[in-house]
């Protein structure tokens, strides 16, 4: 979208909205921040912050996913009830902003390898899920999903087991977050996702072919391409939505404004 003031809602199952962004210098950049989806039964509103960052409302329950960044990274965010975080790794973890952002008020989920990073000031707020496990906030079901890397050149970058992909659930709707992973087996065979938010990054995730055939196989209604900067800029999202659009256009490929800084 060309107007960054222009907020939009839309019912998943009824309508539905594209907007298109790429990393190329060539091509006009959005400077959407924010945008309303409100599904039959739930309202859930996405903010993306940066790269794997952003603020999820999921019928009034905010929810912090993979806070990082400096004090101003959050200002204007109303205040996190759940905070989930996905991997070790400095771009999802980070002590100092998890501590600025959390409050007494706030759970925090993430993996045990996520809190073997931390110090002992997180001991009793931190609680751990591992894949395939469940925990109930707020009437949403949290289930922790595998990521991981599968080629073998970069299979240390994200071992299976260590971290968490996420799939939240909460009155029949269904939103998959990817972490950092290729596409794996368990990503596609996720069944009835009504909001995806899928990664695409090389070295260190997969390729923007990749993403798009595993979404194409477990047919989300929504994508939101995230976390596509890698070594070498940022990855082909224009590219992406094309892919898999080509095959079905029944997806609907939203992107939003991850990079703006």
């Amino acid at each position: 979208m060309k107007n960054p003031l222009l907020p939009f809602c839309f019912l998943i199952a009824l309508v539905s909205c594209k907007n298109d962004k790429t990393e190329q210098t060539s091509v006009t950049q959005t400077t959407e921040k924010t945008t309303d989806v409100v599904a039959q039964k739930s309202t859930f509103k996405v903010t993306p912050i940066s790269h794997a960052t952003m603020v999820l409302e999921i019928d009034g329950v905010v929810i912090y996913i993979d806070p990082v960044g400096d004090g101003d990274t959050f200002k204007g965010m109303p205040a996190a009830d759940l905070i989930l975080v996905t991997d070790i790794h400095g771009d999802h973890l980070n002590q100092e902003t998890l501590s600025a952002v959390s409050t007494d008020n706030a759970t925090i989920i993430m993996p045990q390898a996520c809190k073997d990073k931390l110090d002992d000031s997180f001991t009793k707020t931190v609680t751990t899920l591992a894949n395939s496990e469940s925990k109930v906030f707020n009437g949403i079901t949290i289930t922790g999903v595998p990521m991981y890397n599968l080629r073998e050149e970069d299979k240390n970058k994200h071992l299976k087991g260590r971290g968490n992909g996420y799939v939240l659930e909460h009155n029949g709707q269904r939103i998959y977050i990817s972490g950092d992973t290729e596409d794996i087996p368990e990503m596609r065979a996720l069944k009835d996702i009504d909001v995806a938010f899928v990664c695409m990054n090389l070295p260190y995730t997969m390729t923007v072919q990749s993403a798009a055939d595993a979404v194409l196989e477990f047919t989300p209604k929504t994508v939101y391409p995230y976390h596509y900067r890698g070594a070498n800029g940022l990855s082909d999202v224009v590219q992406f939505k094309s892919l898999v659009n080509a095959v079905n256009k029944d997806i609907t490929v939203t992107q939003l404004d991850w990079y703006a800084q």
